[in-house]
Order: structure tokens, then C-alpha cells, then sequence
């Protein structure tokens, strides 16, 4: 959230407009790199030693782009900040199944939502306070300072747990086996996939004529390349744990290839502050994080084709919220209200996609299908996120470059529906 704050002032500083998407996109693809070589890591010898490279990763990333004289530099950092949070997101759910039981997933990664209040109610204010009266770059290196302290909590608690388990050495042909040969090829699709989801984001950069073009030809590639990372099926919405993990990448999707725009669209069509700009975000994941908790209590009694109805409707309003605004140019509290709504939609979907792919999972496998969740989340946000600037881009000259980013948003919301009733309940 402090990053979506202060990106149109990062972007306008380092002359980087053209670039804009790609700084979001760009992290999300490299992303996929850090979750498969997490997932592979943790099933061989747990999540302990991927857990803290990703970290370090995290933070070197968060320095690179903090000290950035050029855009391309400030990507560079982001791209290797991509493979820090990839790498932390799977290690830290293979840390849950191993060490909590079953029955707690939903709360637990409701509490997960929860612990989000406080940094959402001060951080999209504060991100943009930092840059609008000191400088956009200690957004970055104050983050860097603060993940320093809390790896060592972290280290602190995990010291003299055991997160290994025997079971993972005894299927030689599950999913998240550890032959050489296969992680050596699970890493360079991967790698792969990343490469041409920057690609994707990088096509903006091209003339308008052959923009689209490229950017057509990369989404093929990932959809060819990303088949073995993910779950039999995945693509073509197979009932079960396939469909929750596509419904994962398109939600993604839809969510933050809005979001990203926000903060953009409040300042440069109506002049707001970043702090004010932020309180959009503030809004949403504070929404978010009290329908998480909902959904931690009441998931289970409503099932997963109620919640994606609601949910599913709830980003509809939020994201068609932000249409009306940016074709009208009027109300842009709206905006902040929407996106609230649309937060909430979220926060309902979320974690009941991670415990139903928890609830899928076996201990051979928990870290192969953690790793599909989070690449599918990340390569399709990535995606969406790259086509949306690539849109603004296109009609920005015709004055309609946000309509055409929440328009993006909105169809891949609407395919989302496909797999989001095929998914199941995975009831034990």
C-alpha cells in the first residue's frame, strides 16, 4: 500500500510515467521465481532457510530502489524485491501447515488479515506524508529498516521448532518432489514466466503499433510455460483444487490492477495530497482485514459458491465505482468509498481460496500447491496489471486512459466466475 501511494510521485520524479505498471508488474512477475524456488526449498528441507533468504531479498530490493537515480534502476530493485515476497508468501503458509493444525487455517490467516489494521490505517497516510515532506525515498528505506526487526522476532520464535516433516521424503513422484531434474525445470519456467510477464509490462515501453502485439505473444508464453507450475487442469478450470488456484490468479488480477491506479487517479485528475490520496487504500484493507475475520468465523457454515457471490459483487460495485468517476470526473470520495466496498470483497475471497488450498493439500505436497497459489496470484495480478497500463496508455491521448485500466479490471473480474463455482469445499 505505501508503494501504490507514492508511485505517481516516484514515476514523475524519475521520468518514468511509461513505466508505471511495470513497477507493480515487475515485482509481481519475479515474484513467481521466489514462490517455485520457496516451494521446492521448503518441500526438501522445510521453510526455515527460504523463509530468511527471502527476507534478505526483500530488503536488499527495498535499498536498491530507495538509493535509484533512474526508473530503470528503481525496477531493478523492484524486480528483486518480487522474489523476496514470492519466496516469503509460500515459505510462511508451509510454516502454518506444519505447525498449526488444520482446523485453525481460517483463523489463522484471518489473524493474518487482522495484523494488517494498524499498518493499513497508517501506512498508505504515512507513505505519503514521507514522500510529500521528506522524500519518496525513505518510503523504501525506512521499510528496509523495519523487516530488519521483524526477522529477528521472527527468527526468535522459530528458534527450536521443528518445521521439517518425514512424510515429504516419501512420494518420489507427488508434485513437490525434489528430483534435480525437475526443480531444475520448475525453476526455469519460472524464470520464464517472469521474463515475459516484464515483458508484458515492458511492452508499454514499445511504439503503440506493436505494443499489443508483444504484449499478446508474452501472455502466450506464460500460458504455455506456467501449465507444470501449476495443478493439473488449472487452465481449463477443472473442478476442485485447480479452480481455486485460477480463481486466485484472476482475482488477483481484477483487485490490483485497479488498485494500482488509485492513488494515480485521486491525484492527477483531482489533485489530491498522497496522503490524502491514500486513504483509499486505508479504506479497503481495513475492510478487507474485518471481512477476513468474517469469513474466518462464519466461511465454513456459508461455503465457497455463497462467498464468491458476494464477494464477486462486492468488487463489481467497487471497481464499477471507480468507472463512473473516472469517465465523469465528478464525486472522487466515491472512489474512496468503492474501493472500501471493494476491499471487502477481498478479504472474504482471500483466505478462503488459501484454506481450500490448504484442505486440497497432502504434507508431499503442501509446498508445491502453496507455490501454484502464489504464482497463479502472482502471475495473474502481474498480468492484469501490465494490460491495464499498457490500456491507459493506449487511450491516454483520447482522455479515457483510467477508464480503460478499470475496464481491464473488470473483465478479468468476470472471468473469474468461471472457475470461482467450480472450486468445491474440500470438507474433511
Amino acid at each position: 500500500m505505501a508503494v501504490t501511494t507514492v508511485m505517481p510521485i516516484v514515476s514523475m520524479d524519475l521520468d518514468g510515467d511509461a513505466l508505471f505498471a511495470v513497477a507493480f508488474s515487475g515485482t509481481l512477475a519475479t515474484g513467481v521465481i521466489g514462490m517455485v524456488a520457496a516451494g521446492v526449498w521448503s518441500d526438501r528441507t522445510g521453510p526455515r532457510g527460504p523463509l530468511y533468504a527471502a527476507v534478505l531479498l526483500f530488503m536488499i530490493g527495498l535499498v536498491v530502489s530507495g538509493a535509484a537515480s533512474d526508473m530503470y534502476t528503481f525496477i531493478v530493485g523492484r524486480l528483486i524485491q518480487g522474489l523476496g515476497v514470492g519466496g516469503q508468501i509460500v515459505s510462511l503458509y508451509v510454516v502454518i501447515a506444519r505447525v498449526y493444525p488444520r482446523a485453525l487455517h481460517g483463523k489463522i490467516f484471518a489473524a493474518f488479515a487482522a495484523a494488517w489494521v494498524v499498518p493499513s490505517m497508517v501506512g498508505p497516510a504515512l507513505a505519503g506524508a514521507v514522500a510529500q515532506f521528506l522524500h519518496w525515498r525513505w518510503v523504501f528505506l525506512g521499510v528496509a529498516i523495519l523487516t530488519a526487526l521483524a526477522a529477528l522476532l521472527v527468527v526468535m520464535q522459530l528458534r527450536g521448532i521443528s518445521l521439517r516433516t518425514s512424510d515429504v521424503e516419501g512420494d518420489p513422484n507427488a508434485p513437490g518432489a525434489h528430483r534435480s531434474r525437475t526443480v531444475a525445470l520448475r525453476l526455469l519456467l519460472a524464470t520464464v514466466v517472469a521474463g515475459a510477464a516484464v515483458g508484458t509490462g515492458f511492452a508499454a515501453e514499445a511504439p503503440r503499433a506493436v505494443g499489443w502485439p508483444i504484449a499478446l505473444v508474452c501472455i502466450a508464453i506464460i500460458g504455455i510455460a506456467i501449465r507444470p507450475l501449476l495443478p493439473s487442469g488449472t487452465l481449463s478450470a477443472r473442478a476442485g483444487l485447480p479452480s481455486v488456484i485460477l480463481m486466485r490468479g484472476l482475482v488477483a488480477g481484477a483487485f490490483l490492477a485497479a488498485e494500482a491506479f488509485v492513488p494515480k487517479l485521486l491525484m492527477e485528475n483531482f489533485a489530491f495530497s498522497p496522503v490524502i490520496a491514500g486513504l483509499a487504500l486505508t479504506t479497503a484493507a481495513l475492510s478487507w482485514s474485518l471481512a477476513s475475520f468474517a469469513q474466518g468465523k462464519y466461511g465454513d457454515q456459508l461455503g465457497s459458491t455463497v462467498i464468491v457471490a458476494i464477494s464477486a459483487s462486492l468488487l463489481l460495485a467497487g471497481i464499477l465505482a471507480l468507472l463512473f468517476v473516472a469517465v465523469s470526473n465528478y464525486w472522487p470520495w466515491l472512489v474512496v468509498i468503492g474501493w472500501g466496498i471493494a476491499g471487502g470483497g477481498m478479504g472474504l475471497v482471500y483466505p478462503r481460496l488459501t484454506v481450500l488450498t490448504l484442505a486440497y493439500s497432502t504434507p508431499t505436497n503442501e509446498g508445491f500447491n502453496s507455490s501454484a497459489l502464489s504464482v497463479a496470484d502472482s502471475t495473474g495480478s502481474a498480468v492484469a496489471v501490465a494490460v491495464a497500463g499498457l490500456a491507459a496508455l493506449s487511450f491516454q491521448i483520447a482522455g479515457s486512459g483510467f477508464p480503460a485500466v478499470f475496464l481491464v479490471a473488470l473483465a478479468v473480474l468476470g472471468l473469474s466466475l468461471i472457475p470461482g463455482v467450480r472450486m468445491g469445499d474440500a470438507r474433511d
